[in-house]
């Protein structure tokens, strides 16, 4: 593979960001479960998804980037804005055929950056039980589990439908 750059999010990416998200989230999901991440799809881009810029971009603490190679995105991650002090990692995705190759690592690795910089003390993540890799991830990258819950109400986060959730958060020294 060619080399990795993560660059911020711009609209010409928007097409290929959405594929990647509705490919991961159609993967991911059970027959019985599949009208339920149909509705989620539809619900996120609607909410987030589709409006980065204003969603992610419109606060100075916040951001939301690609990972491309060979001039192809190929990923993405976003950083949320939640205080003064707290940032969430959302919407961390790599193509299906490139999975495993440690694209996910560096674009964590990018958005830890970024939030360190940003003077954030910690930052704040979740996963679902059906997203192992992911949890290993940043289990392997310092994150401390702290609840779960079972997400029974669908939002822009979560499918809902009984999916167990795991909730990380990573402190951010020298802040």
């Amino acid at each position: 593979m060619e080399s990795l750059v993560i660059r911020p999010f711009t609209p010409s990416d928007q097409d290929r960001v959405t594929e990647i998200f509705i490919d991961w989230n159609r993967h991911i999901a059970a027959p019985d479960t599949a009208n339920a991440f149909e509705t989620y799809i539809r619900r996120s881009i609607t909410e987030e998804m589709g409006r980065i810029p204003e969603y992610y971009q419109a606060h100075p603490k916040s951001g939301f980037w690609v990972a491309e190679t060979n001039g192809d995105v190929v990923g993405m991650v976003g950083i949320e804005h939640l205080s003064d002090d707290e940032a969430e990692v959302r919407r961390m995705y790599v193509d299906a055929g490139l999975r495993r190759r440690g694209i996910g690592a560096q674009l964590l690795t990018h958005a830890e950056a970024f939030c360190a910089r940003a003077g954030y003390a910690r930052i704040v993540l979740s996963t679902s039980a059906l997203q192992q890799a992911a949890k290993a991830l940043y289990e392997a990258k310092g994150y401390r589990l702290v609840r779960e819950v079972v997400a029974d109400e669908q939002t822009n986060r979560t499918v809902g439908g009984g999916i167990r959730r795991y909730h990380y958060v990573k402190e951010l020294g020298g802040n």
